[in-house]
């Protein structure tokens, strides 16, 4: 028996066929066209497309039999026996398949081997009463040129998580990212066979992925004959057929567990070539188990040797709440009129300070407008944001937060993924030794965010594979002959740490972090986080820590009435929800005064000269307008107004700020570059010698031979000492590098 195919002794199936053919004769849809009311019916209509060949696909709505009188009944049982009843559907469309309303001139290969099979039937059968029965002796699956699909109710899909044994056989909806897809290829539905001796054709209808091929022809064998039998290709019956593996969205894996993964079969034209890696779909099929001694004995899936055969896949957009939440979000805008510092505050509460990196963390997840031009060029509406600084100050908490907030939020290390890892990757499939396409975490964040930790560790080929997606929001492949570009709309939201320990502010952040200058002017926002004694800020921060592990929430999760002071992960993600629906636009009183803010800071940066540790570009100015749009849309409106340009230029500058900041010797003062020199003497000499340890009086000849004096190379060995980057001996003739 087929697998999936459930026979139940207690029903009558001839009546069941019967049902299902009233329901398509009967089945009454009504609807308003131009102010008038029209009913139609919808699936005799579908009969006549599939006679006419207008459709290929007989497509039965389940929420259609949910409300007909005929089919209520039938909608249970075609959730719980799927394949029989499709047969069943299948029977009765033969039954009720109209003649053409149209001449048919274009007969493709099969109506000519078909009309040539009939014929001989006709005449090895000719004065017999059984002639026309001999004729529909051929296969109905060889005659039929229509498959029936099962649209599922309208219900919340499942996770890959959620199916289990007891949906075997059962039409399951599921709602999961494409990781994987192999390349469409033809698979045999029904093989057709010619014997060699008396001609005679054998039909065999092929279930599942292998068969076993006939070898003798069962008319010679009844005459004592020896044909043999050869398979006609051009005779047999083909299905396009294609393989991807989807993964459960990073919502539905709890914390701890490794996402699981589920094979997912396609066939027909009507399903294949309409997804690729990195797309969310909604899938309805029915779950079937592999035979043990099939191709896919070793396949694993959510349970051993499992796969869907797909009915019906759609693309589903990712949004942050479903539109439940509104009601919900509009008594949380009424209660609180300052909405943006609330959500501000609301991002990781437990993190102490940082109100104006979390307010970026706010517009990043809110985004801009992505515009597409009148010639197909695409400017990115994503913001890309950079955090760097110092250990201990709480980026990897920030990135994990959003994370959570964000419906597909992907978080990665830059030790633990390679460029394949981050952008997509050409593999060989095990089972069936085929080439392969699955995408990398940043085509699986896709319409999402991909936070990336540890930016700073990845290998040099690994980081400048995410050039393309920054900015084109795509990836190109072109390995093993498979040439495609895949969707990457993502935003990034990196963290690095210094390239010696602690962030130096007399080096660029290019210098700190080791980063390309082409990838760092791809960050829309660079805030740099230092740990800096400080008496008052270190002691709010201890009393934060004490409070939160004694509490369980932050101090200011709470006012003075006793109300929550931040807004719940949900509200964060219904009220971002909303607000991305907006399409805000730059008025045109409104340019001249970007533009003149943005000459005014690429002034203010040349004057600085030589000093400025910050790059203002072209790309900076679209990084305002992006902001802008993104502060306009946390505000309900489809239109930026100056307060939101003035506010994006503060956070540039607030974010800047920190790049710039200057020692005690001033900007521009001698010391500072005398320092950073002096260091990177002692830094270059300790790897030629290869020695942790150096002596001062090996690296004083080297220093003056510079130009330096011996009091600026002291300056440099207390300075680097303060940071704890070099370790002096008591009489101060030695320098080890921590």
């Amino acid at each position: 028996m087929e697998a999936g195919l459930i026979q139940r002794p207690d029903l009558n199936y001839e009546e069941e066929q019967a049902k299902c053919a009233r329901f398509l004769q009967e089945f009454e849809e009504t609807y308003v066209k131009e102010g008038k009311t029209v009913v139609s019916r919808k699936y005799l209509d579908l009969l006549q497309s599939i006679a006419n060949r207008e459709t290929r696909t007989a497509e039965i709505d389940l929420n259609d039999l949910s409300m007909d009188e005929v089919g209520s009944d039938l909608v249970a049982a075609i959730v719980g026996n799927t394949l029989r009843y499709r047969k069943l559907f299948e029977s009765a469309i033969d039954s009720l398949l109209p003649e053409p309303t149209v001449d048919i001139h274009s007969e493709d290969v099969f109506d000519v081997l078909q009309h040539q099979r009939e014929e001989l039937l006709r005449q090895a059968h000719q004065g017999e009463e059984n002639a026309e029965i001999a004729v529909n002796a051929l296969p109905p699956s060889l005659r039929r040129r229509f498959r029936v699909i099962f649209r599922p109710l309208v219900e919340k899909p499942l996770s890959v998580r959620q199916v289990s044994a007891k949906d075997v056989g059962h039409l399951v909806s599921l709602k999961a990212v494409v990781v994987r897809c192999t390349d469409v290829r033809p698979e045999v539905a029904v093989a057709t066979y010619t014997c060699d001796q008396c001609g005679f054709e054998v039909y065999q209808e092929v279930v599942g992925m292998t068969f076993k091929r006939l070898n003798e022809c069962p008319h010679c064998k009844e005459t004592h004959g020896n044909g043999r039998l050869t398979m006609q290709t051009r005779g047999s019956k083909m299905v396009p057929f294609q393989q991807i593996r989807v993964q459960e969205l990073s919502s539905q894996v709890p914390i701890g567990h490794i996402p699981r993964t589920m094979s997912v079969e396609l066939r027909g034209e009507h399903l294949v070539r309409r997804i690729i890696p990195g797309d969310v779909v909604m899938i309805g099929g029915v779950f079937l188990p592999v035979p043990v001694t099939g191709f896919r004995a070793m396949h694993a899936g959510l349970i051993a040797n499992t796969y869907l055969e797909a009915m019906f896949v759609e693309k589903m957009k990712a949004s942050f709440a479903d539109s439940s939440e509104d009601e919900e979000i509009d008594e949380e805008i009424a209660a609180h009129s300052d909405v943006y510092d609330k959500l501000a505050r609301s991002i990781a509460p437990e993190i102490h300070g940082h109100e104006d990196v979390k307010k970026a963390l706010l517009v990043q997840l809110a985004g801009g407008v992505t515009r597409t031009l009148g010639d197909g060029m695409r400017i990115r509406g994503d913001i890309h944001v950079c955090l760097m600084g110092d250990p201990g100050v709480a980026k990897s908490q920030l990135l994990r937060h959003i994370t959570a907030i964000s419906p597909r939020g992907i978080y990665t290390t830059g030790k633990g993924s390679s460029g394949v890892g981050l952008t997509a990757a050409i593999l060989k499939d095990p089972i069936t030794n085929e080439m392969v396409l699955e995408g990398g975490a940043l085509v699986l964040a896709d319409r999402g965010v991909c936070c990336i930790d540890e930016f700073d560790k990845m290998e040099e080929s690994d980081r400048t594979s995410i050039h393309e997606v920054m900015e084109q929001q795509t990836v190109s492949i072109a390995k093993a002959g498979i040439q495609t570009t895949l969707n990457a709309r993502a935003s990034v939201l990196a963290a690095a740490n210094p390239a010696y320990g602690r962030y130096n502010k007399r080096r660029t952040p290019s210098q700190n972090i080791n980063m390309p200058a082409a990838l760092l002017s791809r960050f829309d926002i660079l805030f740099v986080l230092t740990d800096e004694a400080d008496v008052d800020r270190d002691t709010s921060l201890a009393r934060h820590i004490t409070y939160v592990h004694q509490h369980g929430e932050a101090p200011s999760a709470t006012d003075d009435d006793g109300e929550s002071s931040v807004f719940s992960e949900k509200v964060i993600r219904a009220y971002i929800a909303r607000a991305r629906r907006f399409q805000p636009f730059v008025p045109r009183e409104l340019s001249e005064y970007i533009s003149s803010t943005y000459v005014q800071m690429r002034q203010s940066e040349l004057e600085r000269g030589q000093h400025a540790h910050s790059y203002t570009t072209a790309r900076t100015f679209l990084s305002i307008l992006r902001i802008s749009q993104a502060l306009a849309r946390l505000r309900f409106s489809d239109q930026v107004e100056q307060m939101d340009i003035d506010e994006a230029i503060r956070l540039l500058q607030v974010s800047k700020s920190a790049l710039d900041d200057s020692d005690e010797f001033g900007m521009g003062g001698v010391g500072l570059d005398a320092v950073s020199a002096i260091y990177s003497v002692i830094r270059d000499h300790a790897l030629a010698t290869g020695q942790e340890t150096v002596t001062v009086s090996s690296i004083l000849p080297k220093v003056l031979a510079r130009g330096y004096t011996e009091a600026q190379l002291n300056q440099c060995l207390h300075e680097y000492e303060d940071i704890n980057v070099f370790q002096m001996n008591m009489d101060r003739t030695e320098i080890r590098f921590v």
